[in-house]
């Protein structure tokens, strides 16, 4: 099923979530039935796609501020990975996992006809990537990682754990805006209050009983339950990244990153000579690429790697 609200939208005309920016709807199925969302913009007849997918506990809307930045040259599709956004809550909490997800982009790609990708993700969504380099190398056009790479620091992920599933809602934007700004000032400071807004806006999302809660099932917290990654996890996520060689490659890290440490990140590079890292100053976990040096990093990438 493609569901296109209007195509004669070319993406940039407005949104109350983002100004001078909007998607057009996109719904497919997963393999196990759900019914999961994604937003287009740009160009409708590229024939590379850039594939954009989230953190944690974010959404397609995370991506827009990089999109507006960058703009409408290229084929954005932004995805709302199960159970966060628009896409299906799964009754089966075990299934929020990145293979799974994995095999959803591979549905989405599939029903749109969709040849070559550029992937970009986000945290999350670049160990997606990852996953993904394995199962479809032969449509990958290039790969760009943010602020995330086959090794985890667990500061982070101590850190991120201590604030996801809580299920709390908020009785305004207000709110909404001071719960969001608390967990993430520390990782992007420097943003006005409008800024912070406009953040929770993209994070967020106002109920049917008019209160604000955060746009994602509280299931997804069964995966800071499980055991952490342990050296046989990362053994793997290396021997995968070792095969990355052959994509090209761009790693966004955060300057002050609890995620991806500078050790980790000088690694990659070793182990991908051909890679290039951008490093954003100011910025811990996860940059938001609508920061100059990623503005100007990623359209580079995107110029040599998804311009038709």
């Amino acid at each position: 099923m493609h569901d296109m609200t209007d195509p004669t939208i070319s993406s940039l005309d407005g949104s109350p979530d983002m100004p001078g920016i909007s998607g057009r709807d996109i719904t497919y199925s997963s393999g196990d039935g759900l019914r999961l969302y994604a937003a287009a913009y740009g160009r409708e007849d590229a024939r590379t796609a850039v594939l954009c997918m989230h953190g944690f506990t974010r959404n397609h809307k995370d991506f827009e501020p990089m999109i507006s930045a960058v703009g409408s040259a290229y084929r954005f599709l932004a995805v709302d990975v199960r159970g966060r956004g628009r896409s299906d809550r799964d009754p089966t909490a075990a299934s929020y996992a990145p293979p799974a997800y994995a095999a959803d982009m591979v549905a989405l790609l599939d029903q749109e006809k969709i040849e070559k990708v550029v992937l970009i993700g986000t945290s999350m969504g670049g160990v997606m990537s990852m996953i993904l380099s394995r199962m479809i190398p032969e449509k990958i056009a290039g790969i760009v990682l943010n602020d995330v790479g086959p090794e985890v620091n667990m500061d982070g992920l101590r850190r991120i754990g201590a604030y996801v599933g809580g299920g709390d809602t908020f009785a305004n934007w207000a709110e909404a805006t001071a719960a969001v700004r608390a967990t993430q000032e520390s990782a992007v400071p420097g943003l006005s209050d409008a800024d912070w807004e406009a953040f929770a806006r993209r994070t967020c999302v106002e109920t049917d009983d008019g209160r604000i809660a955060f746009d994602y099932d509280p299931g997804i917290r069964v995966a800071f339950d499980q055991k952490p990654p342990g050296v046989r996890l990362q053994f793997l996520m290396w021997r995968i990244f070792g095969g990355m060689k052959k994509f090209p490659l761009l790693v966004v890290r955060g300057a002050n990153s609890d995620i991806l440490t500078e050790r980790t990140a000088a690694r990659m590079m070793r182990r991908h000579k051909g890679a290039k890292l951008v490093t954003v100053a100011g910025r811990g976990h996860a940059p938001l690429l609508d920061e100059p040096e990623a503005v100007a990093a990623i359209s580079a990438f995107l110029a040599a790697h998804a311009a038709d």
